[in-house]
């Protein structure tokens, strides 16, 4: 069961129904993530490549939301390069997932050597100053990874989630999340147990990218399309008197090495309205995922909200129809 700590902090316990026969599937799929986990990365990511590879092709469904997602983003690339990068976030996912296994079970020692900090003056400065920090994080495969590592160093660390379909696996995942420490909060709480955790000092981990509808949004250019997007970085900055930096990590699969880009602090959006504040946390993703596009987590229903008369992209039967 889930349970509360001080009325904000998700701690996941196990439950006895876990026991239960129909649990014995995802167990043995823990298992086998963990076991792959303690192979060495040259043997293990090309198999991976070809597991998830052919994952996405059986993946229907989640392929054909990437599929919709890139002709609108990218409509300038052919359908060739769009599959191709399909076929890379596939082989990337499994890849960069099972590195951050790696680091809970063998620890952080074992995985630092293949760490690769691009920016990271630009954390240590913010630590020698005592500051408060929102980490402005697009939807990489290895997402958690940074804030792990950073929480294995004794940095104090809070980040927001969604829980899993499946319970087990939401009960290891978050389990893994916390590992090293930090905090999680459930987003169904809502935002003020996070800001809470960030004006006490703990450092915030938060993900613009998701589509929350267009009550609060602004609809702001997304690469080549838009997006509606939720500026609520802008408040968030404020209410906790912290610094906005964004962060996103990048799994190599060729040198079998993270590198974990971070970016100068978003200062310029203390004086911004909503709408630039929006196209400003847009630009941050598009400069993150242009170079490397197979890192990010196509398979999201980011471009569900449309303006008024426009039909959703994954409603539209006549695009890249099921077979």
């Amino acid at each position: 069961m889930e349970t509360k700590k001080n009325n904000s902090e998700y701690i996941p316990e196990f439950e006895s129904e876990f026991r239960h026969p129909r649990n014995w599937g995802a167990w043995l799929g823990v298992l086998a993530f963990a076991g792959v986990a303690l192979v060495p990365p040259s043997v293990r990511d090309p198999l991976l490549g070809k597991l998830g590879r052919l994952a996405g092709k059986f993946g229907k469904s989640a392929r054909r939301r990437a599929q919709i997602n890139l002709l609108y983003c990218f409509p300038e690339k052919s359908e060739a390069e769009r599959e191709a990068i399909i076929d890379e976030m596939f082989a990337t996912a499994p890849q960069a997932m099972v590195m951050m296994a790696e680091l809970a079970i063998r620890g952080p020692e074992k995985v630092l050597p293949r760490v690769d900090w691009q920016g990271k003056y630009i954390i240590d400065e913010l630590q020698r100053n005592n500051e408060k920090v929102i980490f402005l994080v697009p939807h990489g495969w290895g997402v958690d990874i940074p804030a792990m590592l950073m929480a294995s160093q004794g940095q104090q660390m809070a980040a927001m989630f969604h829980n899993q379909g499946n319970k087990v696996f939401d009960y290891v995942w978050n389990t893994v999340r916390r590992r090293f420490g930090g905090r999680l909060h459930a987003r169904n709480d809502g935002i003020k147990p996070f800001i809470q955790s960030v004006r006490q000092g703990y450092w915030g981990y938060y993900l613009p990218d998701q589509d929350h509808g267009a009550e609060h949004s602004e609809f702001v250019d997304f690469f080549a399309t838009y997006k509606a997007t939720l500026p609520a970085i802008g408040r968030l900055m404020k209410v906790c008197r912290a610094r906005v930096v964004p962060l996103f990590p990048v799994y190599d699969a060729r040198t079998h090495r993270l590198i974990i880009q971070v970016r100068p602090p978003m200062d310029d959006l203390l004086t911004a309205d909503d709408n630039t504040i929006a196209r400003r946390m847009n630009e941050e993703v598009e400069v993150f995922v242009t170079p490397r596009p197979e890192q990010y987590t196509w398979i999201l229903k980011l471009l569900k909200t449309r303006k008024p008369g426009e039909t959703e992209p994954y409603k539209r039967k006549e695009l890249f129809p099921k077979r």
